[in-house]
C-alpha cells in the first residue's frame, strides 16, 4: 500500500488501491486505483494554544515573584537603626542578624528568588512547546517545594514582627516598636513582600497543574 499526499491540503492522505486480477475469466483486467482521502485535523490544536496561554502568564508571574522575593530580602538585610541613650557613645542598637528569624527569613527568601530566577528558561520552554510534560513537572515540583520554603520564612518573621509590635504582657516581653519606629516598618514591608510571593507560587503551582491536565 502506498501512502501519498492529495491536493494542495496538507491534511488529506490519498491511499490508492493496487491492481486486482479476475480469477474468473482467462484473462487478468486490471481494476483503476481507487483512491481513498482520510481528512486529518487541520490549524493548531486547542490545547496547544490552551497551554501556550498558560506558559504565558505563567512567566509573567515568576518575573513578579522574582521582584517580591529579591526585595523582600533586600529591605530585610539592608534594616538597622541605632538609638542614642544619654550620649552618643552609649546607644541601643537593632539589625536584623540579631533575630536568627530575620536571618532565615533572608537566606529563604534569597534561595527562592534564585531559583525562580533558574526556571525562566522552563517556563519559556513551556510557552514555545506546550505539549513537554517534562519541563511542566519539574516546575509543578520545584515550586511547590519554593511555597513550602518560602511560607515557613514569611511565618516565622511575621510572629516576631507581631511580638515586636505588640509585646506579650505574660512574659514582660515589651514592644520594641514603640522605640524602633524605623525598624519595625521595614521589617513588616519585607514580610508582607515575602507573603506576596507567597500568594503568586500558589497560583504557579495551580497553573502548573492545570496545564498537565490539559496535556
Amino acid at each position: 500500500m502506498d501512502l501519498s499526499r492529495s491536493g494542495k491540503e496538507s491534511g488529506d492522505i490519498a491511499i490508492p488501491v493496487r491492481e486486482v486480477k479476475s480469477s474468473r475469466s482467462g484473462k487478468g483486467t486490471t481494476a483503476p486505483p481507487v483512491p481513498t482521502t482520510i481528512r486529518l485535523g487541520q490549524g493548531p490544536s486547542p490545547a496547544a494554544g490552551w497551554g501556550r496561554g498558560i506558559g504565558i502568564i505563567d512567566l509573567i508571574l515568576r518575573i513578579c515573584a522574582i521582584t517580591a522575593t529579591l526585595a523582600a530580602a533586600a529591605v530585610m538585610g539592608t534594616t538597622d537603626q541605632s538609638l542614642p541613650f544619654f550620649t552618643q557613645f552609649f546607644q541601643f542598637q537593632a539589625s536584623y542578624d540579631d533575630f536568627p528569624t530575620f536571618t532565615f527569613f533572608l537566606a529563604g527568601n534569597a534561595i527562592t528568588c534564585a531559583y525562580l530566577v533558574l526556571s525562566l528558561p522552563f517556563s519559556i520552554v513551556s510557552i514555545v512547546r506546550p505539549h513537554v510534560i517534562g519541563a511542566r513537572m519539574l516546575l509543578l515540583i520545584f515550586d511547590t517545594i519554593a511555597l513550602a520554603l518560602t511560607m515557613s520564612v514569611a511565618s516565622a518573621a511575621a510572629a516576631i514582627v507581631y511580638l515586636a509590635h505588640n509585646g506579650n504582657p505574660g512574659t514582660n516581653w515589651p514592644a520594641l516598636c514603640q522605640q524602633f519606629n524605623e525598624f519595625c516598618p521595614r521589617v513588616s514591608g519585607a514580610v508582607v513582600g515575602s507573603f506576596l510571593a507567597v500568594l503568586i507560587l500558589v497560583v504557579l503551582v495551580i497553573l502548573s497543574a492545570a496545564a498537565l491536565r490539559r496535556i
